[in-house]
């Protein structure tokens, strides 16, 4: 295949087939330059040269109820994960501000939880509030399942993009989660966009799915309309059912990332958690398709320094997106 029309395929309007993402994923890696390059000039176009970055608070570790197989704080785990209750309002804004001392556009609140309490949401909406009035900074939440009151009270705090991910395509997802449902996601993610927050939907690759799932998973994105979208690799946990299984190499990676860029061409891009252990050497090729980054490490594992992203961005040619003024 000629990767090139792939870029022109999409830099005209049009959709790339399901058959073509899947080769994209199965070519030989003599021919990843090739493929980086169909995606970079489709982000090129969408995103320029921008690496957008992000900063996550882990605001609630290690108390879940719910069984997913590759999460450390789900029940079941035995990964030796903190753990403690909903932090306070205080220790979230002053999140925050580290967050913009280190050039970050989103600070992401996160809760290991089903779904948020009464009073966790009470306390999510009042830090938001207090970062809004002081911070120039967007705010993301990710914090389990929300229905639609919920997700009405965190829009109207002032909370701009709500993160839950799928994870995994709708036919492998009962394998690696049994105390939710796939729909159940779905229903979260319409209920944020519905609210009038941006959705932040992704998955993880390398969970023991088939190169379909990706693909399957790439496409529904696509057709919920997710505003961006992070791309995980999984850094298999000692303690997890899925801690026996091996890491992708660098070059599954960045064909999975290629292919959802060029599947999502508009959606903002993240290269997510486990790039480190995965990506290794070739993390800066991940700028090519992605646009966007957490750094200072994920929820439970720790990550790159923020000195060491800034070095690998200023070092491929990229450069740091700034927050644009409010009007």
């Amino acid at each position: 295949m000629k990767w090139s029309n792939l870029a022109e395929t999409v830099l005209g309007g049009e959709a790339i087939s399901r058959d073509e993402a899947m080769a994209v994923l199965q070519a030989p890696e003599d021919e990843l330059l090739a493929i980086l390059d169909a995606a970079f000039r489709v982000r090129l176009h969408y995103h320029g040269r921008e690496v957008r970055i992000h900063i996550l608070q882990n605001a609630k570790s290690g108390m879940c109820r719910e069984n997913c197989a590759f999460c450390s704080q789900a029940i079941g785990s035995y990964s030796g994960v903190d753990r403690y209750r909903m932090q306070t309002v205080e220790e979230l804004v002053a999140g925050a501000r580290e967050a913009h001392q280190r050039q970050a556009v989103k600070y992401c609140m996160v809760t290991a939880t089903r779904g948020p309490s009464d009073s966790e949401l009470d306390t999510v909406c009042e830090a938001v509030r207090q970062i809004k009035s002081e911070i120039p900074i967007e705010l993301c939440t990710s914090l389990g399942l929300l229905n639609d009151d919920q997700a009405e009270q965190l829009a109207a705090a002032g909370v701009h993009r709500f993160n839950h991910n799928l994870e995994t395509s709708r036919r492998y997802f009962p394998t690696v989660c049994q105390t939710h449902t796939y729909d159940d996601r779905v229903a979260t993610v319409r209920a944020a966009r519905k609210a009038g927050m941006e959705a932040c939907c992704g998955g993880i690759m390398g969970m023991g799915e088939e190169l379909q799932d990706r693909v399957d998973l790439a496409f529904e994105l696509h057709d919920l309309g997710v505003e961006a979208i992070p791309v995980n690799f999984l850094d298999p946990r000692p303690g997890t059912p899925l801690g026996h299984l091996p890491r992708l190499t660098p070059t599954e990676c960045l064909k999975a990332l290629a292919m959802f860029r060029l599947v999502n061409p508009r959606s903002e891009l993240r290269v997510a958690g486990g790039r480190e252990v995965n990506l290794r050497h070739m993390q800066p090729l991940a700028l090519y398709p992605a646009n966007s980054m957490f750094t200072e490490g994920y929820l439970t594992t720790p990550g790159a320094k923020y000195e060491e992203d800034m070095a690998m961005i200023r070092d491929a040619g990229f450069a740091v997106a700034q927050l644009e003024p409010a009007l």
